[in-house]
């Protein structure tokens, strides 16, 4: 996994999965709104984050895609 030291600290993985740092937040709540294509300002705004919250964990994301989506698709077919 590729981190930027930045991300590094806001992302973190938990028994949840990957989320933000300080925050409940996992990246797979961020994500609904990611592939339902949602601006980041809101996507930060629903969350109650910070301008550089949502931006380290929309390059974490980006950075990452391929295992976030993959963990992401579980998380889908877990909550089904």
């Amino acid at each position: 996994m590729t981190s930027i030291p930045n991300e590094q600290t806001a992302i973190i993985r938990t028994e949840r999965g990957l989320a933000m740092a300080g925050a409940r937040i996992t990246i797979y709540d961020i994500m609904d709104y990611v592939t339902a294509q949602y601006p980041p300002k809101l996507i930060g705004g629903l969350f109650e984050l910070t301008e550089e919250q949502i931006n380290a964990a929309l390059a974490y994301i980006e950075a990452n895609r391929a295992e976030v989506e993959a963990e992401y698709q579980m998380v889908l077919k877990e909550s089904e």
